[in-house]
């Protein structure tokens, strides 16, 4: 079966900014027909980073994703077969990426699309081939990863990957993009500030980490609006970076988005 990770969403407080950022610093593209009021939506040429304007009762963060399936109803049949608490909803006509919306086990929410949906438009009728600076993985952090793990290979036939022997995630892959599936424990985040279980951080592939650190360096100079927020500044965020840098093994090296969303850069 068909599946594709197709799309990963941030709700913004700045997300005209913040689209900005992607295009300047990873080299993402808008889409020709970009509307100036709606919002933001960049690309690497395989995968749609849609950046949300936050409106009252969201909070601004990495929100959720979305699957291309080849049958949407298949995937259903299965969500009924193993899953019957699960319930999905319909989107409005408007979304080009994300027709209808359900949640796994622990209530993560993610989007689903089916590749013949009449309603595709912007960078999603764009893609052309992932480039050099790319996503290519995300993480989620769970109470349940072995639960989790087992329904995202069930119900959207994700392939898992091979792992390090004690190594307590979970990696599942539609080919080129991985869902990481971590453990979530409170007692993790001893010494910082504590997030509840959710989507964690966005990974990209960058040509070179000197490479990419010398181009944000141009980047910041040229528009200081587009800096980073810092990662690991003080005891907190010292120990906020020492739990991502135990977490993720595909992970080289850690920064933030001017939100504060954080991503995670390694060499091909």
């Amino acid at each position: 079966m068909f599946a594709k990770l197709n799309h990963l969403a941030i709700v913004s407080e700045n997300y005209a900014l913040s689209s900005r950022f992607y295009e300047a610093v990873f080299d993402m593209t808008t889409s020709r027909g970009a509307r100036a009021d709606g919002a933001a939506v960049v690309s690497d040429g395989y995968l749609g980073l849609n950046i949300n304007p936050r409106r009252a009762g969201r909070a601004a963060r990495l929100d959720h994703f979305g699957v291309e399936v080849a049958d949407v109803e298949a995937v259903f049949e299965r969500m009924r077969r193993k899953y019957p608490q699960i319930e999905w909803l319909k989107r409005p006509s408007n979304r080009p990426f994300a027709g209808i919306t359900t949640h796994d086990p622990d209530g993560n929410l993610f989007d689903l699309s089916q590749r013949d949906m009449e309603n595709r438009r912007d960078v999603y009728v764009e893609m052309n081939g992932a480039r050099e600076r790319h996503v290519s993985h995300f993480a989620l952090r769970t109470l349940n990863p072995d639960r989790l793990a087992e329904f995202y290979r069930d119900v959207l036939e994700l392939e898992p990957r091979n792992k390090a022997e004690g190594d307590r995630n979970h990696y599942l892959s539609d080919g080129h993009i991985t869902l990481v599936v971590m453990p979530w424990h409170i007692t993790d985040y001893d010494g910082t500030g504590i997030s509840s279980p959710a989507l964690d951080h966005i990974g990209f592939t960058v040509e070179s980490v000197a490479a990419f650190n010398a181009n944000l360096e141009r980047v910041v100079g040229t528009n200081p609006s587009l800096t980073p927020q810092p990662v690991g500044a003080g005891p907190e965020g010292k120990a906020r970076l020492e739990l991502a840098k135990r977490s993720c093994p595909l992970c080289q090296h850690q920064l933030a988005d001017i939100d504060g969303v954080m991503l995670s850069i390694a060499e091909a």
